[in-house]
């Protein structure tokens, strides 16, 4: 991988608030020829820098929905069960994010229901059933004053 100079983390700035920018519009914002952008575009997306390109959709217009931060605490500190955990959160679409983490919490994860009757089936489901999750705490989110995407490059 190439490291990233001045216009690539421009580049990726640029795209990160709005991937929309058609080429052009691109390389007049980072001062290259649209051919130059488009090349170095096609470099970031190849070597990973650009994972995807996707639309952030506005929650609160789809209707009521309930934002949770989930804390799980495993009974037992174990590889292969901490995989397994895993791979039935990545297969669970109600499962925003997740992250394992250190300290007395072994995982943190971000979830977006429906309501409580959509929740409590899926802690039937994914955490009630596993066998290593000792317990887990739920913290309901009463309202979203920040949220962000893009990752600072400077």
């Amino acid at each position: 991988m190439n490291a990233l100079d001045r216009i690539d983390r421009n580049i990726l700035m640029q795209l990160q608030q709005d991937s929309r920018l058609t080429n052009v519009q691109l390389a007049a914002q980072v001062g290259l020829s649209p051919p130059a952008c488009l090349k170095r575009v096609k470099r970031l997306t190849e070597e990973g820098y650009i994972s995807r390109q996707v639309a952030l959709v506005a929650p609160h217009k789809l209707g009521p929905m309930l934002h949770m931060v989930v804390e799980v605490f495993m009974e037992r500190d174990h590889k292969q069960l901490f995989q397994e955990f895993v791979k039935s959160i990545q297969a669970t679409p109600e499962i925003k994010q997740c992250y394992q983490v250190t300290g007395e919490v072994d995982f943190v994860l971000i979830v977006m229901v429906r309501d409580m009757e959509a929740y409590e089936k899926l802690c039937d489901r994914l955490l009630y059933s596993n066998p290593n999750v000792r317990k887990f705490r739920t913290l309901i989110s009463m309202k979203r004053d920040k949220f962000e995407t893009a990752i600072e490059l400077e």
